[in-house]
């Protein structure tokens, strides 16, 4: 479950669009410093990703599992190394259903 949230967050992290500079100091509203009046005028906006691109990312994420994997194993860890490499198991078959 860890490998999938994780995947969701790069994911969701790869869409961020970089924020605009904040408002000038005293523009904001009269409750908060920096509050932006109306209904959704603090979302942030996202961009769409293509399936190649989300199928990228999670494809880095099962490649760096398979990584420190292989870093545990070299450590002595392998307990920590078999918990890493079903991470990786799990999103490529997330990727690749049979």
């Amino acid at each position: 479950m860890s490998a999938l949230r994780t995947a969701l967050s790069a994911i969701d992290n790869a869409g961020a669009i970089p924020a605009d500079p904040a408002p000038a100091a005293g523009t904001g509203g009269p409750h908060f410093a920096g509050a932006v009046p109306g209904l959704g005028a603090a979302e942030a906006k996202r961009r769409a990703l293509t399936e190649r691109e989300v199928e990228q990312i999670v494809r880095v994420e099962v490649a760096e599992r398979q990584a420190v994997a292989h870093d545990y194993d070299q450590a002595g860890r392998p307990g920590h190394a078999e918990r890493l490499r079903r991470e990786a198991q799990v999103l490529t078959e997330v990727l690749d259903p049979r």
